[in-house]
């Protein structure tokens, strides 16, 4: 895969329809993929999937929903270890492998942005699950934060090494050392079945 395909993930976290289209406007976004699992909020209703879907479209960005293939909330039980997701085991499924083959059609005539709730990507499975599934595809992934700035991918993950304390660790290579963040950070972030999303906001993916 060509990594000039580029794919943005956002958080719309408690953000008015009006800031959040913004960004997307700034990012010079052209679609959305929704990847939480239950894509509703008491909260924040116009983040509601058929509210924002007829909002988005009426300002020119198309919208599609894929939190059956991509979200972050398991139905199995198989998808558990210590009642919380694994990320791991949930990327190895066909439905997940054909969410990113959709993404990567689409991204051959949009710029897309996967779209869930948690304002930081860290925090959030469109970046651990999704992001990192995509960077491995050899896209150019990169996250809008909540103050408009954008980073790359690889910056997340040399900020995940960091969090590890695994960078000093000379006896191992970087993909191991990277795939123990990883993992380390989704087991405090991930859906858990005893108490529900773990991350900031409660619609998360």
């Amino acid at each position: 895969m060509d990594s000039i395909f580029e794919v943005l993930t956002i958080g719309h976290s408690t953000q008015s329809y009006e800031e959040f289209l913004r960004r997307l406007k700034i990012a010079g976004v052209t679609a959305i993929g929704d990847v939480r699992s239950a894509p509703y909020s008491r909260h924040l209703p116009h983040f509601n999937r058929e509210t924002l879907k007829q909002e988005l479209e009426v300002d020119g960005v198309r919208y599609v929903f894929l939190g059956d293939e991509l979200g972050g909330r398991p139905k199995d039980k198989r998808f558990f270890c210590g009642g919380v997701a694994d990320y791991d085991k949930m990327a190895t499924t066909d439905a997940f492998k054909h969410g990113l083959d959709r993404v990567a059609a689409g991204a051959k005539k949009h710029k897309i942005a996967l779209m869930c709730s948690e304002h930081d990507p860290m925090d959030c499975h469109r970046c651990l699950l999704v992001g990192r599934a995509l960077a491995e595809r050899d896209f150019l992934v990169r996250h809008i934060l909540g103050n408009g700035q954008i980073i790359t991918h690889r910056e997340i993950e040399e900020k995940l090494l960091e969090a590890s304390g695994r960078t000093e660790d000379l006896f191992e290579t970087r993909e191991r050392q990277l795939a123990e963040a990883y993992r380390q950070k989704a087991m405090r972030v991930a859906y858990s079945e005893r108490t529900g999303p773990l991350d900031r906001h409660v619609a998360a993916g």
